[in-house]
């Protein structure tokens, strides 16, 4: 079906790529015009190239273009996708994330909660309400997917400015379950019926069932998972295969961050999760632990600092490629299922609560299951969470609201609000303090705030 999708943030190799390689497996789509935007035109044109390349040798039905204005890229778009960052990501991330520390707030990672979750936020969401904007006015029937984070903070604030824009976030992160839980169980993925659910990066299993017999299999999940993650090889072996190939070392070399790394990597606040609440992270301890107060005393943080730099140093190798589609990522599919009136179910979507969780407000975007049709996509109501779950998304409520309210209102006093809310933040001297040398370092993406 001819369809004008459009790209925004394309230049980056991740996300364009990726994108374009899942859309050109779609037989659905076929006969569509793709559309790339970026503000980098050297990126783009890298994409555009290597697209058009592609293509052409495999001789697919799409019609690509590039541009570097974005009113012009929207006109008549069915579909725009989002995927961007501001400035240096890693420079700015890391001020997020070392800055509080050095205040005393005892954040475990910066990304998407905690003080560093609200910097990068303050930071990324106006271009991209600006964004919104223009699809308002330029294309208000599209459908939007969000791929940027801090996801939860930013599908509030979009859906604040413009309730009635389609705008739906979409994470991966729920791809950890058909990796995890087959194995964990014994049996295929297929013959399990699993609901999960709570904010993005912060959510848990709720629900698992054996599809042959009908017979809940959360008992056997809380009696075996501790055991199947200790076992489970750690992130040592994927440094040490990233560090060969950057080296160019024979395989049996033995990189530095390889020493000593711990035997349930970023899993210490995962286990104390499944055993204290009864149920299992859907993600490890660098992003479930950016929301809790006491996380920063029990996860693995040299687990977490592994991480970051394989993710690091993994980005900027920047080897992704077109190819066969992904795995993991949805936008396609739900883009086919709307177009097709599928009526299939999707794993996570982020979208407002509206009530899906009943005992969470519903001024919050929450990450939950969804039916997907040609009217669009539609939450699944999960009805009331567990209470010690809840609470724990409950605190979160209100930083999320005055982080919508700074950025909408361009407030430096409402910023401080949404950080002495946070449940992280210890002190009102820490607070203020680093709010001023963050306003100091990011004063380029920040000084909007009065």
């Amino acid at each position: 079906m001819q369809q004008r999708i459009v790209l925004i943030g394309a230049g980056s190799a991740q996300f364009g790529f990726g994108t374009l390689s899942d859309i050109f497996a779609s037989k659905v789509l076929e006969g569509s015009e793709i559309v790339l935007h970026d503000i980098n035109p050297q990126a783009l044109k890298r994409t555009l190239d290597a697209a058009q390349a592609y293509v052409d040798t495999h001789a697919l039905p799409f019609t690509l273009s590039a541009t570097t204005d974005r009113k012009t890229a929207l006109q008549g778009a069915n579909h725009a996708i989002i995927s961007i960052e501001v400035g240096n990501r890693f420079e700015l991330w890391e001020e997020d994330w070392m800055i509080p520390l050095q205040y005393g707030i005892r954040q475990v990672y910066g990304e998407n909660g905690g003080p560093g979750g609200l910097f990068h936020s303050l930071r990324i969401i106006p271009p991209i309400l600006d964004i919104c904007d223009d699809i308002m006015a330029i294309c208000p029937e599209a459908y939007v997917f969000n791929f940027s984070n801090p996801m939860s903070r930013i599908c509030l604030t979009a859906k604040r400015k413009h309730s009635d824009m389609r705008f739906i976030g979409l994470c991966h992160e729920f791809a950890s379950l058909p990796q995890h839980l087959p194995k964990i169980l014994g049996t295929p993925w297929e013959n399990l019926f699993v609901r999960a659910g709570g904010l993005n990066h912060f959510s848990v299993v709720l629900e698992a069932r054996y599809k042959d017999t009908g017979r809940d299999a959360y008992p056997d999940i809380r009696a075996k998972a501790p055991d199947y993650f200790e076992r489970l090889p750690d992130l040592r072996e994927h440094i040490a295969q990233l560090e060969r190939e950057q080296a160019g070392s024979t395989p049996g070399a033995e990189p530095a961050l390889r020493k000593g790394a711990s035997a349930w990597p970023e899993r210490w606040l995962f286990k104390i999760i499944l055993e204290k609440f009864g149920y299992l992270p859907i993600t490890t301890d660098s992003h479930f632990g950016e929301y809790i107060q006491w996380a920063h005393d029990v996860v693995d943080h040299k687990g977490i600092l592994d991480f970051y730099y394989f993710y690091k140093q993994r980005c900027q190798i920047d080897e992704a490629r077109l190819g066969p589609p992904s795995k993991w990522e949805r936008v396609v599919p739900i883009i086919e299922g709307i177009l097709t009136d599928s009526g299939q179910e999707e794993m996570a979507v982020n979208i407002m609560n509206d009530g899906f969780i009943s005992n969470l407000t519903r001024d919050l975007a929450v990450e939950i299951p969804a039916t997907v049709d040609r009217s669009g996509v539609h939450g699944v109501m999960l009805g009331d969470f567990p209470k010690g779950f809840v609470g724990l998304l409950n605190n979160q409520a209100a930083t999320y609201d005055l982080t919508a309210e700074a950025i909408l209102q361009k407030s430096k006093a409402l910023a401080l609000q949404a950080l002495l809310l946070d449940p992280v933040v210890h002190s009102v001297r820490a607070a203020e303090q680093t709010l001023e040398m963050m306003l100091i370092r990011q004063e380029k993406y920040l000084g909007y705030l009065k």
